[in-house]
Parts: structure tokens; C-alpha cells; sequence
């Protein structure tokens, strides 16, 4: 019996941070990196008066489009899918009006994978896998098998049983 491992999408699979940098920074004519959020959330960085715009990117439809995968994402996950049962298990429920582009965009960039095996959530406890690799560690609360912190920003302060820090090191993990 082959093991699995689910997978997030969002600031694991695919660079949004640079999406919602670039889409706040054109909105309000600012010049916010990714290194500006070293250990907070983009909305903990904005005025007041922008979270509510910036926390609601991921409502729009466009928000999904184009973004592109992070380097070696879609190789590596061909290749451990060829050892492993792989499901993408994105929290989905934050932003239901996501569903639709999120999905066309997991067609689009992980075409060899069943859309059986798209799991859109709320809490990841519920995704029965050996390995869960994510950006945000409170999915790992409950979780039966072993977190994987995905490097991104807002979780560069936090302490991590495992921590990956791209797709190579995803690639070395999983060796056998």
C-alpha cells in the first residue's frame, strides 16, 4: 500500500503572496515585499483601511489566474506521485467563491493528477494522509500523520518539527 501525502496549494504549490503584493501594491501605490512580512500575515501589514480590500483578493476570481507555481513544484510532485498517492488539499472554505478558479488552476498545472484527489476544506485534520506539507502550521492541529512546514513569510519565526524550505528540499525529504 502506497503512502500518501496531501498537499496545499496556496503559498505551498503557488506563489499567491506575490500575487496579493502585487495586486495591493498596484491598488494603493506601495512598494510592500515579501521581506516587509517576515513572520506576519500581508493584512497585519496594511493600514487599518486596506485589510478588509486585501483579505478579500482571494474572493476575485482573477486572483487565481496566472499565478505561477513555485520553481520545481510541478516536477517534484509528478515525481513523487509516481511513489506516493498525492492529494492537494487547499482550505478552501475561507473563500468559497475560490472553488472554481482554484480548481481550473490544479487542472491546468498538475494535469497527470485526478481531480478525485482535489480536496477543498476547512480543517486539514479531516485529510487522511501519512504527510501533510502546508504553509500554515494550525493545519497540522489533529492532524494523524506528519506536518511539513512550507517555508513562506509569515511562518519564518515559527519553530518546525520538519520544515521545507522549497521544492528540492520537498525532493530530498521524500528520497528513499
Amino acid at each position: 500500500m502506497r503512502k500518501r501525502i496531501a498537499i496545499d496549494m496556496d503559498e505551498t504549490i503557488c506563489d499567491t503572496m506575490a500575487r496579493h503584493l502585487d495586486w495591493y501594491n498596484t491598488e494603493f501605490q506601495q512598494n510592500l515585499t515579501k521581506a516587509d512580512l517576515r513572520g506576519k500575515k500581508i493584512y497585519h501589514m496594511v493600514p487599518e483601511e486596506h485589510q478588509a480590500r486585501v483579505r478579500a483578493y482571494p474572493d476575485i476570481p482573477a486572483f487565481f489566474e496566472e499565478i505561477p507555481p513555485y520553481p520545481h513544484a510541478i516536477e517534484v510532485i509528478a515525481e513523487l506521485h509516481e511513489r506516493y498517492d498525492i492529494l492537494i488539499a487547499t482550505a478552501a472554505m475561507e473563500h468559497p467563491t475560490s472553488f472554481t478558479p482554484k480548481y481550473e488552476w490544479l487542472r491546468k498545472y498538475l494535469p497527470f493528477l485526478s481531480p478525485m484527489n482535489f480536496i477543498f476544506c476547512g480543517k486539514k485534520n479531516v485529510v487522511q494522509a501519512d504527510f501533510l506539507i502546508d504553509d500554515s502550521s494550525r493545519h497540522f492541529d489533529g492532524f494523524v500523520g506528519q506536518g511539513i512546514l512550507f517555508s513562506a513569510p509569515h511562518n519564518l519565526l515559527e519553530p518546525a518539527d520538519v520544515r521545507v524550505n522549497n521544492w528540492q528540499e520537498v525532493r530530498d525529504y521524500f528520497r528513499e
